[in-house]
């Protein structure tokens, strides 16, 4: 493997508020962690020190108290320090307030003038340390070993560090990290394979969710010169197979926006209770084991989170309200990396996908969340993480790609992450700058794009694109014939085509015709999770019990939100569903992390209200 040292960049200048953070970076900020950790799994805590190299800043006239402000969520506190050089420390005055359900609660720690270093000593909650999921051994693929990942995006990195947990609040970081013997330790920055090294360096300011840490039963195989797959070994060769192309695709995004400047890209392959498809931490996208099909046919999955690389982790949204600057770039860029990998004909039908579930995004939003640039005062900012930044935000560039021309957009993004490389940006900053140096080379064309009506508000401006797809026309017509009772040829289909057939059947089927779907394309047996989990929707919703086995297993397997959100939520729609759900639900709990739990409760107590 490379360098476990990235080359150094430099730190951003202040960003805009957040009102999800507690930190106050306007008068002490943040610019480097160093944590030294035990992960205890007897005790499910991890524990230790985190020591924070801070800058300050001029106190207002009238403000006479020095202090720095953390982020914290569930974290025993057990003393803070500070020191002027990093070598003696003095017994610093700390106070907690009081806290809040989704914020967490604050942590004031008081500073000398010359306090350049804070350290503070700690230990987190086994029970309530969101970013956390501990899971026994015999929830793993390998069923001997305990196995640890964190999750830290939005708000939750709080839970085991004690930061200023906001997006505009980047930081370069070091850890040691000591764990129990047999178990490797990877995290968010080059990782080393000797098994004894658990010291990690990112030299690169990050945002504090992009601070990730695994433990686990896990080996590595290289699938390029920069690239490999950590995974447990029983699931390795299967996952290095799928992911074979990470190589193609690194240069393929390259060649579109500029060098991968994070030196190493990874994937770790996690246990099935992982809430999200991947998460894109630096040097390591954390995935899913979900989108391991044997075909290739769901790693748009590793392009998604590779263009993180670029519009997320590079160049990253100042606020969570500003979220789709990170998602609706990246969805954008995804799939131009797909269709150099794989062909206009596959992207064209990801993009047809994407938008049948940006439409049924829309249809159960209300209208202030579908807005690019949405308002998420006084809420968690996980209720913004829906499909309208992702695909809203790619058909607002696609529209400025067929207005202006794709050489002229691929040059202004390139430009674009140069220019804010390592920063963190303001919805406000982003289209200041499109305006300045795109719109601005071609006014008409720019006269032609909506952009308030884009970002400030809901649904879909009248010139937005509608993305099209041959290949779909021809499934368009195997429906009609299918449901004529006429024989069709499914015989080369991709996932993509498989998806678009389940979801052009009529929504409602009677017993016979789920019956006789299921016999000849065996789709309760199917093993690609993404049709599985179509067909599963179908089964609920028209209570095909046949699958009802099926279905009990996936839900007490698999964590992953997409899937399982809107299978509880099809369940809950009538008593004799909603009963099945709650039976699952209490057996499938433990296993979700807290993100997918959260999702659930919700539905649960939704259903409860309205009873």
């Amino acid at each position: 493997m490379t360098s476990c040292k990235p080359p150094k960049a430099a730190h951003n200048e202040p960003g805009a508020h957040d009102v999800h953070s507690y930190g106050n970076p306007d008068r002490a900020r943040v610019k480097h962690i160093g944590l030294d950790l035990e992960v205890i799994f007897d005790q499910r805590t991890v524990k230790g020190t985190a020591v924070l190299t801070i800058d300050q800043f001029a106190l207002p006239a009238k403000q006479a108290k020095r202090e720095i402000v953390l982020d914290t969520r569930a974290l025993q506190i057990d003393k803070t320090e500070v020191s002027p050089d990093g070598l003696k420390y003095t017994e610093g005055r700390f106070d907690m307030g009081k806290s809040d359900p989704i914020l967490g609660a604050p942590l004031h720690i008081d500073l000398a003038p010359d306090t350049k270093f804070v350290r503070v000593s700690y230990s987190t909650s086994p029970s309530a340390a969101a970013a956390l999921q501990w899971l026994a051994p015999e929830q793993t693929a390998g069923k001997e070993h305990a196995f640890l990942y964190t999750q830290g995006e939005a708000i939750l990195t709080r839970s085991w560090i004690p930061l200023q947990d906001s997006p505009a609040v980047r930081v370069t970081w070091d850890a040691h990290v000591k764990t129990a013997p047999g178990l490797k330790a990877v995290m968010s920055a080059p990782n080393c394979l000797d098994a004894n090294d658990c010291h990690f360096v990112m030299d690169h300011p990050v945002p504090s969710y992009l601070i990730a840490l695994a433990v686990g039963d896990l080996q590595f195989q290289a699938t390029g010169p920069r690239t490999g797959v950590w995974a447990e070994p029983s699931v390795l060769a299967g996952a290095a197979a799928e992911f074979s192309d990470t190589e193609k695709m690194v240069e393929a995004a390259e060649k579109l926006y500029g060098p991968y400047r994070w030196g190493r890209y990874d994937l770790l392959v996690l246990p099935p209770s992982f809430p999200f498809g991947g998460m894109e931490n630096p040097c390591l996208t954390f995935a899913t084991p979900t989108v391991i099909a044997g075909d290739k046919s769901l790693v748009s999955l590793v392009a998604h989170e590779l263009a993180h690389s670029w519009s997320g982790n590079l160049v990253t949204n100042a606020t969570w309200s500003d979220f789709w600057l990170n998602e609706g770039y990246t969805v954008y860029f995804e799939r131009r990396i797909l269709e150099q990998i794989y062909g206009k004909k596959r992207t064209d039908m990801e993009a047809v996908l994407g938008y049948q579930d940006l439409q049924d995004e829309l249809k159960s939003q209300p209208a202030k969340d579908q807005i690019l640039n949405v308002n998420l005062d006084g809420r968690d900012p996980d209720d913004g993480m829906t499909d309208i930044p992702y695909e809203k935000g790619a058909l607002f560039l696609l529209e400025i790609e067929q207005k202006f021309g794709r050489a002229k957009l691929d040059l202004y993004l390139k430009d674009y992450f140069d220019r804010f490389a390592f920063r963190s940006i303001t919805t406000k900053e982003s289209l200041e700058y499109m305006r300045q140096h795109l719109f601005a080379q071609d006014p008409d064309a720019a006269l032609k794009i909506p952009v308030n009506a884009w970002v400030y508000q809901p649904g879909l401006p009248a010139t937005a694109p509608k993305p099209e797809s041959e290949a779909f026309q021809a499934v368009d017509t195997a429906i009609a014939a299918w449901m004529k009772g006429q024989t069709i040829d499914t015989a080369q289909w991709s996932t993509q085509e498989w998806m678009h057939f389940l979801r052009g059947l009529p929504e409602h089927l009677d017993a016979a015709h789920m019956k006789k779907l299921d016999a000849k394309f065996h789709l309760t047996a199917s093993k690609n999770n993404e049709i599985l989990a179509q067909w599963l929707l179908m089964a609920v919703r028209n209570r095909y019990a046949a699958a009802n086995a099926r279905l009990d297993g996936f839900l007490t397997t698999v964590g992953r939100r997409k899937y399982v959100k809107p299978l509880y939520a099809a369940m809950l729609t009538d008593a004799t569903g909603a009963k099945h759900a709650v039976a699952i639900y209490a057996r499938a709990r433990p296993l979700y992390h807290p993100i997918t739990q959260t999702s659930i409760d919700a539905l649960l107590a939704s259903r409860a209200e309205a009873k």
